[in-house]
């Protein structure tokens, strides 16, 4: 039997294929009964410890902790005595003494690794510059859930490839989905995620490719998906991302390479006219709001496998 008590989630390649479909099985079960409220984590408190801003991350595991009876105690290093030096493996170790588990939202992937070697509760990464694993997970739902499949199934990422990305070229590669990504030149996903990718990929039979032409990318794809082109600490390029990234859009065009009943999908925030127009994200092909509804259901899932 699959237990993933005290597991860690840094990386989406951190649970194997078998794993995930018990992900996916847990957040079909927990969507069903979101109107009866499950107390089966009662008196367990989730720890919220976030760097960067967030909407939807830190709205849909607060949600999550309270609809399966459990509290949250949100942090921001600055209130912490982290923001004043104390070392990151001495809060961990403190941290590790109230909580029952812990999410995190970083900049540097490494904290999230040092957190998960000092603690010992779950850490869940809820975002790093390196990954966003529960994104990705509760999106692989979403998919399974409108197209009643994932293996066989060919996903067209258009833009920065950034830590969604990442993530995705992992996710992907598990499921037995394939991945084309279009990026333009200095903007790649990250070598050693690709190379990784490129392993699983060989496992599952599924197929990984890199391209600068978005059109290329979303020849017969039944998915569409982009994310913004300036992510949160990369303000300072934003003049020059946005020079480099025209041409990179989903709009109607790309939907007409695309295979004629794809899902166009985004996990904001969204800039409307920039990497996805207005019409197509609020259009027929459009799940995006889906993804939204089950980031909830699927940090619902997350918590009640990982803690214990």
């Amino acid at each position: 039997m699959i237990d993933l008590k005290g597991r860690d989630i840094l990386s989406v390649s951190d649970l194997s294929q078998e794993e995930i479909f018990l992900f996916l099985e847990k957040t079909r079960e927990l969507k069903k009964s979101v109107r009866n409220k499950k107390d089966t984590l009662s008196g367990r408190i989730l720890g919220l410890l976030f760097e960067k801003a967030s909407t939807r991350t830190r709205a849909s595991f607060e949600a999550a902790m309270g609809q399966l009876g459990g509290e949250v105690m949100y942090m921001r290093p600055h209130e912490l005595q982290l923001g004043r030096g104390e070392p990151i493996k001495d809060t961990a170790r403190v941290l590790t003494e109230y909580l029952d588990a812990l999410v995190l939202r970083t900049y540097k992937h490494e904290t999230s690794k040092e957190f998960a070697e000092y603690c010992d509760i779950p850490v869940i990464n809820g975002l790093s510059d390196l990954e966003h694993p529960t994104q990705v997970l509760c999106d692989l739902y979403t998919i399974q859930e409108a197209k009643n499949q994932l293996e066989g199934l060919n996903l067209a990422w258009i833009g920065d490839g950034n830590n969604v990305c990442n993530s995705w070229l992992l996710g992907a590669g598990i499921m037995g989905m394939g991945i084309s990504v279009a990026t333009p030149k200095g903007y790649e996903p990250n070598r050693d995620i690709l190379n990784r990718a490129k392993q699983l990929a060989d496992k599952s039979g599924s197929k990984i490719e890199v391209t600068r032409d978005p059109k290329e990318a979303a020849r017969n794809a039944d998915i569409l998906y982009t994310d913004v082109w300036t992510s949160m600490g990369q303000e300072a390029e934003a003049e020059k991302r946005m020079s480099a990234f025209q041409g990179y859009q989903i709009n109607r065009d790309l939907l007409k390479v695309a295979r004629e009943d794809v899902l166009v999908m985004h996990c904001l925030p969204a800039h409307r006219g920039m990497e996805i127009t207005e019409d197509v994200l609020e259009g027929s092909r459009s799940i995006v709001w889906k993804q939204v509804e089950n980031k909830l259901h699927g940090a619902k899932a997350i918590l009640s496998l990982v803690i214990d």
